[in-house]
């Protein structure tokens, strides 16, 4: 298991620094965040240091992502939040930042719960062909 000593998540599971532990095991450990954007937000993060879902070693992923709706119904079962959102940044671009792969559990309780994320609608700059070209391309590289 690779470790970097300045990573912030790799401190947490060498126990170097305190963390709320909501579940560990051999490969991942739980803890809630620091910054509780609502009630409950919670990180799942795989022990082994892995930057970002690019470098994300394939067993990793598959266990992680088995792990995930244990966690979103501990979360349910806790809080009975109306919904979740699950998100991943990757890169710097895309607002990562603690660069060691993590996913953020974070409960929505209503449109005024103070997240909000945003996604922007271009669907008018697309069409069939390029929505099929693009598909295309994304699936040379599979």
């Amino acid at each position: 298991m690779t470790h970097d000593n300045n990573c912030i998540f790799c401190k947490i599971v060498s126990g170097d620094i305190p963390a709320a532990i909501v579940y560990e095991d051999d490969t991942v450990i739980a803890f809630a965040d620091l910054g509780q954007t609502t009630k409950g937000h919670t990180l799942l993060i795989p022990k082994d240091h892995q930057e970002n879902l690019f470098e994300l070693k394939e067993e990793t992923a598959a266990y992680l992502f088995r792990m995930a709706p244990k966690i979103a119904n501990a979360i349910k079962e806790s809080f009975q939040p109306e919904g979740l959102n699950l998100i991943n940044n990757n890169g710097k671009a895309a607002s990562q930042s603690v660069f060691h792969y993590h996913l953020h559990f974070i409960p929505r309780y209503g449109a005024d719960d103070g997240f909000e994320p945003v996604f922007t609608d271009n669907s008018s700059q697309y069409s069939a062909e390029d929505l099929q070209a693009i598909a295309e391309r994304l699936n040379r590289h599979l």
